[in-house]
């Protein structure tokens, strides 16, 4: 069985709400992970990073209040400092975040997505 589709959605964020619209404009019922409030676990971000071919802080929102008040901007912190603060305060993660055929793709813009369908 393949896993289904599944997007870390912000309902709040227009680039998050066009990457959900593109997905059932395709058919795609995706399952739909509000990150905020449920956050991937350490070994998920883990693996959505590897999915991505992406560092963790290609996957922060650097500009978030939390970002330098966490003191995250430095280069002296370990992978899993910077996984574990994303999953503490889910605030700092890009998004939205779609998982589909064994692939991961950041919706900014949301027609990123189209090239992991």
């Amino acid at each position: 069985m393949t896993e289904p589709t599944r997007i870390f959605h912000n309902p709040r964020c227009s680039k998050s709400r066009r990457a959900l619209e593109l997905l059932t404009e395709r058919g795609i019922e995706p399952e739909i992970i509000r990150y905020l409030e449920t956050p991937p676990t350490e070994q998920e971000l883990s693996e959505i990073l590897d999915a991505l071919g992406r560092q963790p802080r290609e996957l922060m929102r650097t500009g978030e209040t939390e970002y330098k008040e966490l003191g995250l901007d430095n280069p002296a912190l370990r992978r899993e400092q910077l996984i574990a603060a994303m999953v503490a305060t889910p605030k700092l993660i890009e998004r939205p975040i779609v998982l589909a055929n064994g692939k991961a793709a950041v919706g900014r813009p949301p027609e990123n997505i189209l090239t992991i369908l």
